[in-house]
């Protein structure tokens, strides 16, 4: 089965805060890491039991899975729940930081 993948406002505002982050740092890698996220974000749309449930998905009691997007100290994940025929990206948060809390 295919979904339609969706991203949250939220998720769009972390996305471009990452990328604006990034692009301090080296513009040429940002433009690089945006692609990247956004053609993982597009593989959302199948085969969705290969990403695992996110360390939310027991606290806020919903099955939100986690995808893993990055190498080494730029890892982020990506968290998204299925909802009927569409897969909604929820928050792209980098793996450093805390996990989220109702």
């Amino acid at each position: 089965m295919n979904y339609r993948v969706v991203l949250s406002e939220p998720a769009q505002d972390e996305a471009e805060d990452a990328y604006f982050w990034i692009c301090k740092h080296s513009p040429a890698r940002a433009e690089k890491w945006l692609n990247g996220l956004l053609e993982a974000i597009k593989s959302l749309d199948f085969q969705l039991e290969r990403y695992p449930f996110a360390p939310e998905a027991e606290s806020f009691h919903k099955p939100i899975r986690q995808m893993l997007y990055g190498k080494r100290g730029g890892v982020y994940r990506v968290l998204f729940e299925i909802r009927g025929e569409v897969v909604q990206v929820v928050h792209i948060r980098h793996a450093a930081r805390k996990y989220l809390k109702p």
